[in-house]
């Protein structure tokens, strides 16, 4: 056989065992997320829950501001995080029992999805943006 011909064969299997794995892991963590929790709802059930009670909340302008703030998110990313954002942002209003999602639940919903390790371009894109989130500085520490 031919060594350009294995070397090539070799390259691919590990192409190939990378992607797969790069697959998998994601595809893990989706499973992860679906798992029943101790109150026998999974992560998406509470956010599929904090959407649909809070639909009702949302004006026109909160959903732009959404659209807004989910923008920096990678296009094949984007829907996911705007699933789970608006879920955050829903929970908060509805703990606050507002009559509509204004800004300032949207701020404070995005701080609180936004995963710790994010926040450094989280406020960058604040700032970039000029939005005040000062009211909820202490969300990132």
């Amino acid at each position: 056989m031919n060594s350009a011909f294995m070397w090539f064969i070799f390259f691919w299997v590990f192409v190939l065992i990378t992607f797969m794995s790069i697959g998998g892991y994601f595809m893990f963590r989706k499973f992860l997320k679906v798992l029943p929790m101790r109150d026998g709802k999974s992560k998406l059930d509470w956010q599929n829950h904090y959407v649909e009670s809070s639909r009702h909340l949302w004006t026109d302008e909160s959903k732009r501001f959404l659209d807004l703030l989910v923008d920096p998110v990678p296009t094949p990313f984007r829907d996911i995080a705007r699933h789970s954002i608006a879920a955050k942002i829903g929970q908060v209003a509805l703990e606050n029992n507002a009559s509509e999602i204004t800004q300032d639940h949207c701020i404070q919903g995005y701080i609180l999805a936004t995963p710790r390790r994010d926040y450094n371009s989280l406020t960058s894109y604040l700032d970039k943006k000029q939005i005040d989130y000062s009211a909820y500085r202490h969300l990132l520490s």
